[in-house]
């Protein structure tokens, strides 16, 4: 079993960084796809990056983050972070962390979710 706890999320301003990490549980870390989801008020919760089991080699990214999203992954930590930059207040949302087991990135069918860690942007 794996939990997801996730942390790092804040108040920025446009244009700023901000990097969000999410531990987790569990001794098979590495056998997990990893993503990240964002859902904004009124909105659907949508996949925004992921990361592909073991090595990380294969990689996810919504076209509205391309170039300015970056997702990794620390299987000694068992840790996968989201590093966010050139922010605009359109990134505001709830971003979750959520695992499958080595399942494909560009699949968004996910088993285990965090509980989600607030991003707003200021303009």
């Amino acid at each position: 079993q794996v939990q997801l706890v996730e942390s790092g999320g804040g108040l920025v301003q446009a244009g700023g960084s901000l990097r969000l990490s999410c531990q987790a549980s569990g001794q098979t870390f590495s056998s997990y796809t990893m993503g990240w989801f964002r859902q904004a008020p009124g909105k659907e919760r949508g996949l925004v990056a992921a990361i592909s089991w073991s090595d990380g080699m294969t990689a996810y990214y919504a076209d509205s983050v391309k170039g300015r999203f970056t997702i990794s992954r620390d299987n000694a930590k068992n840790t996968v972070y989201l590093q966010m930059n050139s922010l605009k207040p359109e990134d505001t949302a709830v971003y979750t962390c959520a695992a499958k087991f080595r399942g494909s990135v560009y699949e968004t069918l996910y088993t285990k979710w965090g509980q989600g860690t607030q991003v707003t942007v200021s303009s």
